[in-house]
């Protein structure tokens, strides 16, 4: 099996995925309890007033940091990451290879010769599930497609060995 999956076809920049990394990237889904939750809408002026109110705190706290540095911040949960199962969206892939004008759907190419194909707007929300409790999916990985409404959840899409864009 091949950890390395490359998005080609009709894009501006051909990209080679490396699941094995993903880990440690902030834009990680925990798939535990991502399909389990409601996505619960916040106030944007709750949301404001809150994020001033955790900056002043901080600020208090600690003094005025010059130039700020929360975003650089980063804590890792290295239980969580031992034990977890992740996926990441895809669209997040696709907007970094820059779909050409022309590609009206990406494809995705498996071991077995099988394609499932997908609207450009429906794959860019697709996830793609990389480990789980922990280890990375080697038998029949390195990733498994999952919807995002988690409908595919216990048949994904598997052995995944290229994404193709047309």
């Amino acid at each position: 099996m091949e950890t390395i999956i490359p998005i080609k076809g009709a894009v501006t920049y051909q990209l080679t995925l490396d699941p094995t990394v993903w880990i440690f990237d902030d834009r990680k889904l925990d798939l535990k309890t991502y399909f389990t939750t409601q996505d619960v809408k916040e106030d944007s002026d709750i949301k404001y007033m809150r994020e001033v109110g955790a900056h002043w705190s901080r600020e208090i706290m600690e003094g005025a940091t010059f130039p700020p540095t929360l975003k650089s911040e980063r804590k890792f949960d290295r239980k969580g990451m031992e034990t977890g199962t992740f996926g990441i969206e895809l669209g997040h892939f696709l907007k970094n290879a820059e779909i050409k004008p022309e590609a009206t759907k990406i494809i995705f190419e498996c071991e077995t010769g099988q394609e499932y194909p997908f609207s450009i707007e429906e794959a860019s929300t697709l996830i793609l599930k990389y480990s789980q409790d922990g280890k990375p999916l080697l038998e029949d990985g390195p990733i498994h497609v999952l919807m995002r409404d988690g409908s595919n959840i216990d048949n994904p899409i598997k052995n995944v060995i290229a994404i193709r864009a047309e």
